[in-house]
């Protein structure tokens, strides 16, 4: 178990650079807005999603909104976990109770540090997997913990700092990119990203871009699902022989 732990913290290290400050900056966001510590705990411990709550700060402090807007607009912020969900499937197998923390927790770097995780046959890697899922979001709670202290203790000009969400979203691809033996999933995302942003413009291209990913990579799936199939059957047929 130590083993798999250390493993799982020195692989987390990169996030926990990436946490510790975009946390701070979600802290001093959520202060500068009147929200206090317990309120910015809650949201990291509870809600646990990056962008989502940096989108949540204005949602909750500016004009009432309705609980229909409030749902759909984290359904289009959130709408990539379906991707990652569906690219779990296998790695989540049979990781019985870990398995509804595990879905919690699959924010993007955790996403990207899983797939890059270890893969054998003894079943430690759903251990492995929860480490550094687990950490991860220690990492994001002690970040938005620090920034909310700050903000009560010293003054801060926060205008651009929510940028660093951006910085990390670039990381994080080319972190993939790097590690990643296809490279489908990413050149899709941003030539669809790219299609309709021409197409429908800046204020409505997030729900159809989601859609057609969503639609790409569901036939990519079902495609190599049948070509395994058909490879797995071609040697049948040649040990037959």
């Amino acid at each position: 178990m130590m083993p798999t732990l250390k493993k799982a913290f020195v692989a987390t290290i990169p996030v926990l650079a990436g946490y510790i400050f975009l946390g701070i900056a979600f802290g001093l966001l959520m202060n500068s807005h009147g929200f206090g510590l317990p309120l910015v705990l809650a949201m990291s411990i509870f809600i646990y999603a990056g962008s989502m709550q940096f989108v949540a700060v204005d949602l909750i402090s500016g004009v009432p909104t309705s609980l229909l807007t409030v749902a759909l607009t984290t359904v289009m912020v959130n709408a990539r976990h379906i991707f990652y969900g569906i690219s779990m499937l296998e790695r989540y197998k049979g990781a019985g109770k870990k398995k509804p923390y595990l879905i919690f927790a699959l924010t993007d770097e955790t996403y990207s540090l899983v797939c890059n995780g270890v893969r054998d046959d003894s079943g430690r890697e759903h251990d492995y997997y929860f480490f550094v899922s687990l950490l991860n979001h220690c990492w994001w709670v002690t970040g938005s913990a620090i920034g909310s202290v700050l903000g009560e203790l010293l003054p801060f000009k926060i205008v651009g700092i929510d940028f660093a969400l951006t910085a990390l979203f670039v990381t994080v691809f080319c972190d993939q990119w790097l590690h990643s033996d296809s490279h489908f999933a990413a050149v899709s995302g941003v030539l669809v990203s790219v299609l309709c942003l021409f197409v429908f413009g800046a204020d409505r291209f997030l729900i159809p871009t989601m859609i057609l990913i969503l639609a790409l990579l569901s036939i990519a799936r079902l495609v190599k699902g049948k070509n395994s199939i058909l490879a797995k059957d071609s040697t049948h047929e040649v040990s037959n022989d």
